[in-house]
Parts: C-alpha cells; structure tokens; sequence
C-alpha cells in the first residue's frame, strides 16, 4: 500500500515538472516569435516588420500589399497598387484588395471593374465577350457604350398651306414644319429623327392671281360672244357688211355719169 502510493506521488511530481517545461517552452516561442517583430532593420516605407511575414504595418500615404509565398503571406509596401487590386484607405492602415471580378485587370471597387483581360468588352463594370444589346464597342478602350442621342432643334414656325406647290386653286392642302439637328452619332444625321413635317390643312377662300385673269378673259370672251349672238350684233355686223361692200356698188353709176 505505501508503495503504491510513493509510485502515484512520484507520478504526479514527473507530470507537474513537464507541463511546467511545455509552458516555459511555449512561452519562449511565444516570446521569439514577437521579438522577430521590430521596426528596426524593415525594408523602406514599412514601419514594423517580421521575419516570418515581412511588413506589417506601412508608413502613412503608402498601401500594403500581401503576397502569397506558399503558406505564408509577405507584406509589401507601394504608393499605389497594382493592377487587379484596388486601394482601400483607412485610417489605421491602407491596403491593396484584389479585384473579385471574372476576367478583370483593373477595378475601382471590389465589384466595380475599369479594364478587362484579353478581348473582352468592359460594360457598366463587367466583362463580357461582346457589347450587350443596343450599345457599340470603342475599338481603343474596348469599352461598350450607348450611341450618343441626337440633340434636335426647336420646330419652326408651320409654313403655308399648298398643294402641288399651289397656294391657292384647291380646297385642301398640307403645311410643312422643320428643324435641324444639332448633333447626331458620329456625325450620321440618319440615324436621328425626322427633320420635317406635315399635317393637313383647309386653304383659305381666295381665288389665284391666274385663275383670276383667266376668269376675266373667259368672261369678255363670253360676252363677245353673246354680244354677237344677240339682234343688235346682227344688225351691226350687217351694217359693218354694207360700209365694207359700198366701193364696189357705186362703180357702175360713177362711170355712167361720165
């Protein structure tokens, strides 16, 4: 029985010593790992450094950058950072995010990109093998964009009313309106709207300038004629006749004189 306890007290002593070795152990570690961190000896720019992950905290105005290097992640300081991440600052530290955009190089924000890989089109901050619908590419940005809308001018007053180019003579007509476009899509005034306009019309009661010296001539012809065809124009034609023809009668007695 005392031997069994001498065993249990000599067992319970050897584990309290390892555990106390374990602790020390762990606290030197503990303690080397944090005295790797200084701000002595870090590369330009960075303000605290470690060994194990490089920089870890950067001089205002710059950005960190963590780049993976196997399982661990170096830090870098840059004054601006590189394509496909964004800069994010904050007043603690600012830091360089990667873009989480399929196929994007450049980005403003997380979701948000301003230049894509490759052939792509960019449109509205997305990537896309070609221009969506109702929008065209710019072959120098490769960035898609809605045609720009024609500016059209104000409509003009409406014109007279006609009808085959006649102001008067008819019942009916159309009037006619204009504007002018002042800007149009790469300068292709077809693809705007229609620059005039007509709408039906009444003419007013009027008679043409033509329409009335031909009215007045119809009419004197009309009552030459009439004139002619009435008793007194017989008679007067008649007497007409008789004064043409005198000459010729009175040639016979004129000579028998003689």
């Amino acid at each position: 029985m005392q031997l069994g306890l001498c065993v249990l007290v000599i067992f319970l002593s050897s584990m309290d010593f390892v555990q106390s070795n374990v602790g020390k152990g762990l606290k030197g570690k503990r303690q080397r790992r944090i005295s790797t961190e200084t701000s002595q000896g870090c590369a330009k720019g960075c303000d605290l450094c470690s060994e194990f992950n490089g920089c870890l905290r950067c001089s205002p105005k710059l950005f960190i950058l963590l780049e993976r290097n196997d399982i661990r992640q170096i830090g870098v300081c840059l004054p601006s950072c590189p394509p496909g991440y964004f800069d994010v600052r904050n007043p603690d530290m600012n830091k360089c995010m990667k873009c989480k955009i399929d196929n994007c190089e450049d980005c403003f924000s997380r979701n948000f990109c301003t230049k894509c890989k490759g052939p792509l089109y960019l449109h509205k901050g997305r990537c896309y093998a070609s221009c969506p619908e109702g929008s065209s590419a710019d072959g120098s940005t490769m960035e898609c964009s809605a045609p720009v809308p024609c500016e059209m001018g104000n409509w003009g007053p409406w014109g007279p009313c006609s009808k085959r180019r006649r102001l008067c003579g008819f019942r009916k007509g159309h009037e006619e309106r204009s504007r002018e476009v002042l800007q149009a899509p790469s300068g292709d005034v077809s693809l705007c709207p229609a620059t005039t306009e007509l709408r039906r019309c009444t003419m007013q009661r009027s008679q043409c300038p033509e329409a009335q010296k031909k009215r007045k001539e119809e009419q004197s012809k009309r009552g030459r004629v009439d004139e002619e065809r009435s008793p007194k124009g017989a008679r007067e034609r008649s007497s007409t006749k008789r004064r043409k023809g005198q000459p010729g009668g009175t040639a016979g007695p004129v000579a028998a004189a003689l």
